[in-house]
């Protein structure tokens, strides 16, 4: 199994950036999908997720009305469009996979809940 982030790079603040991760091994829409960030020195956080289904998505409040995660399962590919970046959105952002579970409407957030993760793709936004 692999999941594949992309799209990451360096943007100034106020900019937008389109994250995608690319599953390889495993059908995405028998798993919900997280994307989750850690920065240099911090624990890893939860961002975004989106479920099987498509319907229910899940934000993390620093990032709602900034953040749209969705996913097409033709192309077994979670996107991640993050507009109105801010300096502090920096960190290297990690898509995540978790096969199903009806607990993962209440412990999406929770990075131990997902089980196979990505690489990561570095998010840089300067001021």
């Amino acid at each position: 199994v692999q999941l594949q982030a992309s799209g990451g790079g360096l943007v100034q603040a106020g900019g937008s950036l389109r994250l995608s991760c690319a599953a390889s091994g495993l059908t995405i829409s028998s798993y919900g999908m997280g994307w989750f960030r850690q920065a240099p020195g911090k624990e890893r956080e939860f961002v975004a997720a989106i479920s099987w289904s498509g319907g229910p998505r899940y934000y993390a409040d620093s990032v709602k009305d900034r953040f749209s995660i969705s996913r097409d399962n033709a192309k077994n590919t979670v996107y991640l469009q993050m507009n109105s970046l801010k300096p502090e959105d920096t960190a290297v952002y990690h898509c995540a996979a978790d096969s199903w579970d009806p607990r993962w409407y209440s412990d999406y957030p929770r990075a131990g809940e997902y089980d196979y993760w990505g690489q990561g793709t570095l998010v840089t936004v300067s001021s």
